[in-house]
């Protein structure tokens, strides 16, 4: 009995657990409405045909290690309309990544891209670790 009220005690526990990580926003939506979500060979794609990539991470995670040329504007301190069409056109297609499924950044930046008028929008909400986790050249 005590190992059966142990086994639920614990999947309790990870039920909970699960639950408020969702609540708390730690998972990434799977689309973004008016942007094309893609995965990391289809950012590839994009990459060799020359699209521009936009970066909204933090500027330690920048530092740290990045797409080559892509353009960096992190999310929280520096993102708004102007200093992204600074940047970039709005008719110009572009690939919004950060940290992968547990990162609200690209997510949120591709939402305002949207709101913004670019209608070439990719979210890549893998981002950055399935990148360099497939092999492609990092900077």
């Amino acid at each position: 009995m005590k190992r059966f009220v142990s086994t639920l005690f614990t999947a309790f526990c990870g039920l909970a657990l699960m639950t408020s990580v969702q609540a708390a926003g730690k998972v990434s939506p799977t689309s973004v409405d008016g942007a094309k979500t893609v995965n990391a060979a289809e950012s590839k794609a994009l990459f060799d045909k020359g699209v521009v990539f936009l970066d909204v991470r933090s500027d330690k995670d920048w530092n740290a290690g990045r797409i080559p040329d892509a353009i960096h504007i992190e999310l929280k301190k520096q993102l708004n309309e102007d200093s992204m069409a600074k940047e970039i056109k709005k008719g110009d297609e572009v690939v919004i990544y950060c940290n992968g499924e547990s990162c609200l950044r690209s997510s949120k930046a591709a939402a305002k891209a949207v709101g913004w008028g670019y209608s070439k929008v990719y979210y890549f909400r893998d981002g950055y670790p399935a990148w360099k986790a497939a092999g492609y050249p990092v900077e």
